[in-house]
Order: structure tokens, then C-alpha cells, then sequence
């Protein structure tokens, strides 16, 4: 099978990807012939893609997606073919277990060590696909070395356990050619799945952050693809997250994705405020469900920690080998009290400081030297470098100190194994261990603690072996530091901050102190848990979820925008579409009572931009549509009565509404008027100084004085600071303005209290209600807006095309500046093709005598 990888890693790491288009056969449920994608491409603008066709398969399927695939390899010596079998201790394996049974599973990933041959590759290509459903990925060797040892341990790892790269030893510094590798083999991914997907059928789960621009390139080729990711590493703070220089690029191709999942809040949270303070989104909080919205699409957050397959462990506690080891363990460690910690061998799982605590413990408590074992199990680094050594031979340094200070004939306090070990030989020390301890510093999640409560739970013949009561409650101890994944959710495990090595000596020695009943107790609730919350229930649930997400897909329009890494799909309603410059001037030429609404701040001007007043050429075409008779033209703003009325002195015609329609004036001939009956203003003796408090404690907050309304303004804040102390404000001020006639409403970074009712929406309905009342009926109207204030004016307006303030045949327009959700029918992209469209408008050649329209007013 022969992957489309990219051969110019400059053009990739640039974004110069190949465009994907709509195919117009199927794929198959899975491909089998080389070449099939070349094959299917027929369009080279991957931008305009919305959907594919409807899938007429029924089944559901889904495609697992990791670094490394499922299976054990061998070669065997003599005929030098190789054989695959399960890896039973993969978790992509495990997860199957929460899946429907007509679920059926494809795995994507590449085999552990690369033993393929390329001479090889296609016939295990093949065969993979035949017997274990599974499609290799093969990275030429060079760059896979770039790719895991390089990026990922170097760079991606080590700054999410949070080591900044200080210096060349701590992780080493950003190398843009080991970026360049793993977008490479990210791509080298994405073809594999575009080889076997249903774009339309089946869901794509991505796993950990070896594949975290993944996302990115499925969704370029398929808009609507079903996809879920998992990380299953910590995610750091955004004060360590943001030292990455292509921080941006990974969070915006993990929104690409439509489910995201972490072990723990705290990992969700570090997130969500990173997307807050490095791409401003916000995220809400709706019946449970964490979403954020990006660019239409709900990109849903999953907190759910992993469990183990416990099935698993007790079908090798049954085994045969277990229970002689577990004898033989029972017998050497027969007159004292094991405490066992497994850990990997690399610098983030703390065994040092655990050897430190037990060390202590002896030092403070001579009466346990002879009669508490450490046993410590160092499993091989996953990663290579000169941390592992530093580390490996620490630990051997400290284990030797330890055992020449307290050891004697017939007793060595600490035991280390820093060979591999089956996996029953581990099962067997869980089994005789009185307290399992994991001091790790920083771990994503860590199932050892699992493992162990389900091996102490034993069974028949292991409590006959160890001479326990099997009516006997069972008992166990755990010793958690707490940032590690499973801590949360391990309430009875004594919880240790794993740095102080007084309080892990306290925690070790309490835990072989402490009574049977509470020991039983720890064990009994720790037990249930584990038990109830397994991979399946893991499984199940994010698929679950992962459903619930993509539902709303086959509803939505989709477009895509932007290239290579800041590409992202548009989401939007069926009936949102781009408005025609050249259909709107056609209605606006065949009629001729026409009103136009138009916002100014973001619509008019650019938002963000330094020069807020309006340029010689927008006063230009404002006074050629306003001077119109036909028409009847409204300048809508946020802004106050005096500063309009100043910026558009030489528009006669031109309507001007100040702050959100409270104001209004027909044209420069007549006075300010006032939308609401409201004229009692003395709220704001008591909301002004509120707000001067919050701002007073709140750093680049401002206070903007309206004649109508007060805003509290956090743009410059810090953006978490600013957000929290804005939900403060709005509950002050909601508590202290209860009995006022006011409403208090959240925007883009501002709290404001103005009079209750008031909003652009007033403005709208005042026209329909005048040109009804002289029997003129509206035949064309347009309202452009860009922003959630915008929307109460798009309603109005879209609500009266049935009633009676409009002709039958009335053309109506509601555009909004963008695409995103909206009320409006109608978008353009930004505020120049606004501009262009009214000039448009303002055309000399659509001006024909008929009777004047803003003659009523």
C-alpha cells in the first residue's frame, strides 16, 4: 500500500499541503488497491467542499487511530516471515470491550520497531488488513526518528510534564526540522484513514498527542467527518503551553476535531484556558456538557479518566504461574511488610524521591529496619536520551546507599528490578504488596493503582495460597501523589505532593500503621470504583458522546477556510449563504420603498482598528443613499448621540440612532428623539460605583459613560482574571439593581447595564410602525450587522416578512459581517465587500423619479 507522504517537508511545515476535494465514487468500506485515493481525486479546491454523498451503508464502523497498532511481532529465524498477534496489553485493543458488537473496529498506527521491510511492506499490508483488520502506516526510518524521539519526547513530552527547555539538556531547545518530521507523519496518517473511511458512516477516534495535527487534514478533506481525539498525557497551564512556538497551530487543529477528551478537569481546564488567552474563544457550560464554539461548530469537551480491563488481570490472577509466584513471593518475604512502587525509568515518575521517603523512614524508625521491604519495579524508559541514564543511575546510587546503611544478612530494604518482568510476575507482587506507592511528579493518568486494588480483591485459589479467610473483607493501601491522573479519583488513597519527602515518609509509615477496618474500608470503596469505571465503560461512554456531537452534522452546511494548519470548517445553517452583490442591486433597482439599516462599529469600520471615524468615502456613499427619495436610511451605533452627531454633520438625510436605538433621529432637520419611555437615570449612582471597584482591582478594565447605560470594559485584562471578576460584577450588580427598571448583559469582553427593552431591534420596528401607519409598505429592506447586538434588529426584521408592515413581495436582506451563527439569511466577509456592496447600491445609475419614500418621516 503505497501512502501519498510528503517528499518536501519545507512545503508542509508552510502549509503548501495538497488540496483534498469531494470524491465522486464511494470509497470502499476498506481499500485494498494501491493508489486508490489518486484514483478518486478529481478537485483540486479543498475549500469547497460541504459534504460527501450519502452513505448507503448501514453498519457502523469505526477507526481507531494511534502511534503504534495493536500487535505483537516475530520473525521467525529459520524462513524469516513474520507473524502478528494481539498485544492484549494495548489499550486501543482494550477499548473494543465498550463497543457495540455490530460495531466493526479498523486500527490505524504504525507496528512497534519498524520490522518491515520495504520489500515486504505491501504483502503485510495485506495481510493486516485480511486478518486483523489493521492498515500500517509506514514512516521511513530517518523520519521517524525525527518524529517520536525527536518532537514528541523532545519537545511535546517533556513540556507537558512541564520541563521548560531552559537549557539543551532540558528537553532541548524548538528545532523547526523535527516540526517539519511530525507534520510529515501526521500526513502520512491522514492518508492512511482517507484509504479506508466512509467519510459519512464512520467515526474517527485519534489518540494522544502524537497525532494532535491529525485532526487538521482529516477535516480538510472532509468537512464532516465524525471525529473524536484523547489525550492521554497531562495537558500543562497556558503559562508553560504557550512557550511552544507553534502553540497555535496544535490548538487549532485539536478544535478541528469534534470531541476532545482529558483524564481530569484540571487537564480540560489548562485547555480551555489556553484557547482563551492564545485564540480568545470562550467556552460554556450547558446541562453538563462543556462546549466551545468554533466558527459554528460545537466542539465538545469529554473529562473521563481511563480504567483497566479488569477481565484482563483476573484471568491471569487464575493463572497457574501467578500462584507459584505469588507462593514464592509469600515465602521470601514471609516476616515483613512489602510496600511496592512500579514505575517507568524516566525522570517524571519520582522513584529518587520515593527512595528518599523510604530512606527517612528507616533513618526515623529503626524499629521497621528488618520488617518493611521497598520493592521498586523500573520498567524501560519509553523514551532514549541522557535523562533515562542520569535517572537509571541515580536510582541504582540511591537503592546501594540505602541497603549498605540498613541492610543486613537475610534482609535488603529495598529491592530493585529493573529488568522486564512478565506480566503475572507484576500481577504477584500487587498480590502480596501491603501498599502500592506512586510519587510520580507528573504522570497523565497512571493505571498502576487500578491494577493493584483489582489484584488485591485476589480469588479463591490465591487467598488459599496466601492462607486468607475467602469470607474475609479485603483490604489494601495506596500512597498517590497528587498530579497524577487517577489521584481524583482515588478518594481513599492517602494523597501526597510527592517534592516533600517528609510527608511521603509520613503517608508510608501511617500506611502500615493504620487499622484493618479502615484498611478494608479504603479497599471496599476504591474497589467499586475501579471496577464499575473499566475501559469498556470508558470506551463506551466517549463513543457515546462522541455520537452525540456529530449529530447535528448531516443538518449543517459546511465550507472550509483558511490554509495548511489554520484551516477550519464554517458550520452554518442550511439557508446561510454569501449575499450576491449583483441579486441585491437587481432587487434594489425593481423597487421603491426601501429602508436600510446599517451598524457601524464592525460593519463600517474595521473592528480592532486604531481610526474609528468614518472616511470621506463612507460619508460619500452614505449621502448618495440617504439623498435617495426612494430610500430611508438608518446609521444604527453603540456610540453616544454627540459623537454621531459630529461624525456625520454633512449627511442631511441620513437617519442616526446613539446607543443601541435609545436615541433617534430621522435626519439632520429634526431633533433626538428617545425610543423608550424610560427617562429615570438615577441606577447609575448606584451601578457607577460597582463598577469603579471591579475596576479599581482589576488591571486594564475601563468604565465607559453612556447618557443611557454604563459599560465595564476588560479588553486589556487579563483575559481568566478579566472573566472571572466580570461574572463577579454582573451578580453585584444584578443583587444591587433588582428593583431598577435595567437589564445587565455580558458582550465581547465588557459587562453593561442600560435600560431594560433598549436594543438596535427598537429602531426596526419604529420604521415598520411609521410606514404602516401612512400606508407605505416597505418593498425592500436591508439591515447589516456583525455582532450579538446586531441580532435583535436581524429578528425584527425577518419577523415582519409575513406581517403587515411589508408589500407580499417585499425583498429582505439581513446580512451579517462573517460567517458564523447567526439570524441574518445572508453574510459577507468582512467589512470592504460591506463597503463595496453600498457603494454598489449608491450607484448613480438606479436613481429614477417615483414618489419619496422618506417624505412620512
Amino acid at each position: 500500500m503505497v501512502s501519498r507522504s510528503y517528499s518536501n517537508l519545507l512545503d508542509l511545515a508552510s502549509g503548501n499541503f495538497h488540496s483534498f476535494s469531494r470524491e465522486k465514487k464511494r470509497f470502499p468500506r476498506v481499500a485494498t488497491v494501491t493508489g486508490v485515493l489518486s484514483e478518486l481525486d478529481d478537485d483540486t479546491n479543498s475549500n469547497s467542499v460541504c459534504s460527501d454523498a450519502p452513505s448507503s451503508v448501514a453498519q457502523d464502523r469505526i477507526i481507531i487511530v494511534g502511534n503504534q497498532l495493536p500487535l505483537k511481532s516475530h520473525r521467525n529465524p529459520s524462513t524469516g516471515k513474520l507473524t502478528f498477534t494481539w498485544d492484549n496489553d494495548s489499550l486501543l485493543l482494550q477499548l473494543k470491550d465498550g463497543m457495540r458488537e455490530d460495531m466493526e473496529v479498523v486500527y490505524i498506527g504504525c507496528l512497534k520497531d519498524q520490522v518491515v521491510e520495504p520489500s515486504e511492506q505491501d504483502d503485510v499490508a495485506q495481510r493486516l488488513l485480511e486478518n486483523f483488520k489493521c492498515v500500517p502506516a509506514y514512516i521511513p526510518p530517518e523520519i521517524f526518528t525525527k518524529y517520536y524521539h525527536g518532537f514528541c519526547k523532545q519537545h511535546l513530552w517533556p513540556l507537558f510534564h512541564y520541563m521548560l527547555p531552559l537549557n539543551p539538556d532540558l528537553g532541548g531547545r524548538f528545532d523547526r526540522s523535527l516540526w517539519q518530521a511530525y507534520l510529515s507523519v501526521n500526513k502520512i496518517f491522514a492518508d492512511k484513514v482517507m484509504e479506508v473511511i466512509s467519510p459519512d458512516d464512520d467515526f474517527v477516534w485519534v489518540h494522544d498527542y502524537h497525532l494532535m495535527v491529525l485532526p487538521t487534514f482529516l477535516r480538510k478533506r472532509f468537512n464532516r467527518v465524525k471525529l473524536g481525539f484523547f489525550l492521554h498525557s497531562p495537558f500543562p497551564s497556558s503559562e508553560i503551553y504557550r512557550t511552544l512556538p507553534v502553540r497555535n497551530e496544535l490548538l487549532r487543529a485539536l478544535l478541528n476535531a469534534d470531541l476532545i477528551g482529558f483524564h481530569t478537569f484540571d487537564y480540560a481546564r489548562h485547555f480551555l484556558s489556553c484557547c482563551s488567552r492564545m485564540l480568545g474563544l470562550s467556552y460554556q457550560s450547558k446541562r453538563g456538557t462543556i462546549g466551545l464554539e468554533y466558527y459554528g461548530r460545537t466542539v465538545s469537551i469529554k473529562i473521563l479518566p481511563v480504567g483497566i480491563h479488569t477481565s484482563q488481570l483476573q484471568s491471569i490472577l487464575n493463572l497457574p504461574e501467578t500462584q507459584t509466584r505469588v507462593s514464592e513471593l509469600r515465602d521470601q518475604f514471609s516476616d515483613q511488610k512489602v510496600l511496592l512502587g512500579v514505575d517507568d525509568m524516566d525522570i517524571f515518575k519520582g522513584i529518587s524521591l520515593k527512595l528518599l521517603a523510604m530512606e527517612q523512614l528507616l533513618q526515623q524508625h529503626p524499629e521497621k529496619r528488618g520488617r518493611v521491604v521497598l520493592v521498586q519495579i523500573a520498567n524501560p524508559a519509553r523514551g532514549r536520551g541522557k535523562d533515562v541514564q542520569e535517572v537509571r543511575s541515580e536510582t541504582q546510587a540511591t537503592v546501594k546507599r540505602i541497603n549498605e546503611m540498613f541492610g543486613r544478612p537475610g534482609y535488603q530494604p529495598v529491592v530493585l528490578i529493573d529488568k522486564p518482568l512478565q506480566f503475572y510476575e507484576r500481577i504477584a507482587y500487587y498480590v502480596i504488596a501491603e501498599c502500592c506507592l506512586v510519587t510520580a511528579v507528573r504522570d497523565g493518568m497512571n493505571l498502576i493503582p487500578y491494577e493493584y486494588i483489582i489484584c488485591r480483591q485476589a480469588n479463591p485459589k490465591l487467598n488459599e495460597t496466601l492462607g486468607l479467610d475467602p469470607c474475609a473483607a479485603k483490604k489494601s493501601m495506596l500512597v498517590v501523589s497528587e498530579f497524577i491522573g487517577c489521584s481524583p479519583s482515588l478518594s481513599g488513597a492517602i494523597r501526597v505532593n510527592p517534592w516533600n519527602i517528609d510527608a511521603v515518609t509520613e503517608a508510608m509509615d501511617y500506611a502500615l500503621i493504620v487499622s484493618e477496618a479502615e484498611k478494608q474500608m479504603r479497599h471496599e470503596k476504591h474497589h467499586k470504583y475501579v471496577s464499575t469505571h473499566d475501559v469498556a465503560y470508558w470506551s463506551r461512554s466517549f463513543i457515546q458522546d462522541l455520537e452525540r456531537a456529530c449529530a447535528e452534522h448531516v443538518r449543517k452546511r459546511c465550507w472550509g477556510i483558511g490554509f495548511g494548519l489554520g484551516f477550519r470548517v464554517v458550520a452554518l445553517d442550511p439557508s446561510f449563504k454569501k449575499l450576491s452583490v449583483e441579486h441585491i442591486v437587481s432587487a434594489y433597482k425593481r423597487t421603491k420603498n426601501r429602508a436600510i439599516l446599517v451598524d457601524y462599529d464592525g460593519t463600517m469600520v474595521q473592528p480592532g482598528s486604531i481610526r474609528t471615524t468614518p472616511s470621506a468615502s463612507t460619508i460619500e456613499t452614505l449621502n448618495k443613499l440617504s439623498s435617495d427619495p426612494k430610500n430611508i436610511v438608518y446609521l444604527i451605533s453603540g456610540k453616544d448621540r454627540k459623537t454621531l452627531t459630529e461624525w456625520f454633520a454633512s449627511c442631511d438625510d441620513l437617519g442616526l440612532a446613539a446607543e443601541h436605538g435609545y436615541f433617534i433621529r430621522p435626519n439632520d432637520g429634526t431633533e433626538w428623539e428617545t425610543s423608550s419611555v424610560v427617562s429615570a437615570f438615577e441606577w447609575k449612582q448606584i451601578a457607577e460605583p460597582v463598577m469603579r471597584l471591579y475596576t479599581e482591582t482589576t488591571d486594564g478594565s475601563t468604565i465607559e459613560t453612556k447618557e443611557t447605560a454604563l459599560v465595564w470594559n476588560y479588553q486589556f485584562a487579563d483575559p481568566d482574571f478579566g472573566s472571572c471578576q466580570a461574572k463577579e460584577l454582573m451578580e453585584h450588580l444584578e443583587s444591587v439593581l433588582t428593583n431598577d427598571p435595567v437589564s445587565v448583559k455580558t458582550g465581547q469582553q465588557l459587562v453593561e447595564v442600560k435600560p431594560q427593552g433598549v436594543n438596535k431591534g427598537l429602531v426596526a420596528e419604529r420604521l415598520l410602525t411609521t410606514m404602516q401607519e401612512h400606508g407605505k409598505l416597505l418593498d425592500f429592506i436591508l439591515c447589516v450587522g456583525d455582532d450579538r447586538s446586531d441580532e435583535d434588529m436581524f429578528e425584527v426584521i425577518m419577523g415582519a416578512k409575513d406581517g403587515p408592515g411589508l408589500s407580499p413581495v417585499a425583498e429582505i436582506f439581513a446580512c451579517t459581517v462573517g460567517q458564523k451563527p447567526s439570524k441574518a439569511k445572508y453574510y459577507l466577509d468582512d467589512t470592504a465587500e460591506i463597503i463595496r456592496m453600498l457603494e454598489a447600491l449608491s450607484a448613480p445609475d438606479h436613481q429614477t423619479p417615483d414618489v419619496p419614500t422618506k417624505d412620512i418621516f
